[in-house]
């Protein structure tokens, strides 16, 4: 199982020292949030420098909210971003559940779906080469056919999607009620003719190092997903033996990549996490 980092938004200045040390302690990938009413960085803008500060980690959004975004313009910021990090680039989508940022962007919320349906299937054609409304749109990106593509969502219609338009599905659910979810979203893939299974990408919300990094992480996730009127949503795991333990239990539900969404500013925290990782990892001289 690969183990990611979901990226702190709070100091975006601070994000390259983030970049460097988890390319430096193995992690696999780098993700961003995206929300338009927040002060959160533009995810693609931020992803696009990172991938100049690295070479080998991945770089996600988590998700980016395609609705948001004018089709053309999205296709090339893309395959930019992708040829850019060499084809390092993963397109995690999702359609928004804010009233405020689709309301920003002028957006109608009722029609996010169809929207972001419209979305994937324009942007596959575009990265293809096709024309869209009578013009060719480039450039092309690194990897054929446009980036993986990733879903993340809850409803019906976002599990649904993976199998129409995605490699793979993002889950944030909690493993309490995420079989069902992960469950549908292989049947439905097997039913579309998709050979394989979807790429199942998992999160958890953490915290690591000091007591004053710990706080402010929780005042962070208490912060943004105050919306949902739930008491201690998302609140992030912060002991060591508890985290080691969650890890261990993703890996046994069958994630293919586990990502550690952190919340706090400190990059120092790379390394406390890098050592509760490392105690799953298999030892590379370890032959037999």
């Amino acid at each position: 199982m690969d183990i990611g980092l979901g990226l702190p938004v709070g100091a975006p200045e601070l994000l390259l020292d983030w970049a460097h040390a988890a390319e430096a302690h193995r992690f696999s990938t780098l993700a961003l949030l995206d929300r338009l009413t927040y002060h959160n960085p533009e995810p693609l803008t931020a992803l696009a420098v990172l991938a100049g500060a690295t070479r080998r980690v991945r770089l996600q959004t988590e998700v980016l909210l395609a609705p948001l975004r004018e089709t053309a313009l999205l296709a090339k910021q893309v395959a930019t971003l992708d040829r850019m990090a060499g084809g390092r680039f993963v397109l995690g989508v999702g359609v928004g559940g804010r009233e405020d940022d689709h309301r920003a962007a002028g957006t109608p919320i009722h029609r996010r779906g169809r929207m972001l349906d419209a979305r994937l299937t324009a942007l596959r054609e575009i990265w293809d080469g096709q024309p869209y409304r009578d013009t060719v749109i480039g450039p092309r990106p690194a990897t054929p056919g446009g980036p993986p593509i990733l879903i993340g969502g809850f409803a019906p219609a976002a599990l649904r999607r993976v199998a129409l338009h995605a490699d793979g599905f993002l889950c944030a659910a909690a493993l309490s009620w995420a079989g069902p979810l992960v469950e549908q979203v292989r049947e439905q893939w097997a039913e579309a003719g998709r050979p394989g299974t979807p790429r199942l990408v998992t999160q958890i919300n953490v915290a690591a190092g000091s007591a004053e990094t710990i706080e402010q992480a929780r005042r962070a996730v208490a912060g943004y997903y105050a919306f949902t009127g739930r008491p201690g949503w998302g609140a992030p795991i912060s002991d060591p033996a508890e985290l080691a333990d969650m890890i261990a239990a993703h890996r046994e539900f069958g994630a293919d990549e586990l990502m550690l969404y952190c919340w706090g500013d400190d990059p120092e925290q790379v390394e406390h996490l890098a050592a509760v990782v490392a105690q799953g990892r298999p030892d590379p001289d370890d032959h037999r």
